[in-house]
């Protein structure tokens, strides 16, 4: 498989382990930088020149180099966007995964931004039935968006963590397959789900829990339907939507509790 990216090959190595040997923790992805940024608490999306911290319902793009806020979007009162989760900027325009959460029966949307002028231009409505949309990653041509069920809040009866899903969807939105996380990731969840994630040039893809302070580094199978877990990074971040960045494929994440940006190298493994 072929997957469609910017990054230099060469930035980021993963050796493939055993099962067994993935779950040990390997060298940490260390962090070189940091700034606040007010809207840090749901995921951060890079592009070029720009960091687009994600709130709940409010987006903060900042400079990349000095971390200088210079543009915003907040939703208006009583507007439709409710729970902005892990986004990426494409073809200059930011796609953030939407939910309803923690209502429930869970609605599920993509909602794209303009990033030059920062304004809301459309909504794509999702499959309904899947779980809570957490992210989305454009790569060999296709969307890959994850849904989410959780076992406590924001959970639907039947649907707990373990049946949390990446669904890949052709350029027009429509299903083409899907993979349920491996059980050894899902119990690292503790009750939650998958908040970001990544694909890497060497086509693995790169996942956060909710509050776990490590990345999961995974494949999809040649056959079956569970994606293939190959290594565990430590990092200082608590989970949540995660980026790469474009020109260099450093790590950037968010840090909840003391709302900042982070930018880290991840490790040759």
């Amino acid at each position: 498989m072929s997957v469609r990216h910017l990054i230099p090959a060469a930035s980021i190595l993963f050796a493939i382990a055993s099962p067994c040997a993935a779950q040990q923790r390997g060298p940490a992805a260390h962090v070189i930088r940091r700034f606040p940024a007010a809207e840090a608490k749901q995921a951060v999306a890079v592009d070029a020149r720009f960091v687009y911290a994600i709130d709940d319902a409010a987006i903060g793009k900042y400079e990349k180099g000095t971390g200088r806020r210079v543009g915003g979007w907040d939703n208006e009162a009583g507007g439709p966007v409710k729970h902005l989760n892990s986004g990426i900027i494409f073809s200059g325009q930011l796609y953030a995964a939407h939910s309803n959460y923690p209502q429930t029966p869970m609605v599920s949307s993509i909602e794209v931004f303009d990033t030059e002028r920062m304004s809301h231009v459309r909504s794509i409505a999702l499959p309904p039935g899947l779980g809570s949309a957490t992210w989305i990653d454009q790569a060999d041509g296709d969307w890959w968006v994850a849904f989410a069920n959780y076992a406590g809040n924001g959970g639907e009866p039947g649907k707990g963590p373990e049946t949390t899903t990446l669904v890949r969807f052709d350029h027009h939105w429509r299903q083409k397959a899907s993979w349920r996380f491996p059980a050894e990731v899902v119990s690292r969840w503790d009750g939650m789900s998958s908040s970001g994630g990544v694909w890497t040039p060497d086509h693995r893809l790169v996942t956060t829990g909710h509050h776990a302070l490590e990345l999961y580094v995974l494949e999809v199978p040649q056959s079956g339907g569970t994606l293939i877990l190959r290594a565990i990074v430590p990092m200082e971040s608590e989970g949540q939507g995660i980026a790469l960045d474009p020109a260099d494929g450093r790590l950037y994440s968010i840090q909840r509790k003391s709302r900042e940006v982070l930018v880290s190298q991840l490790p040759p493994l």
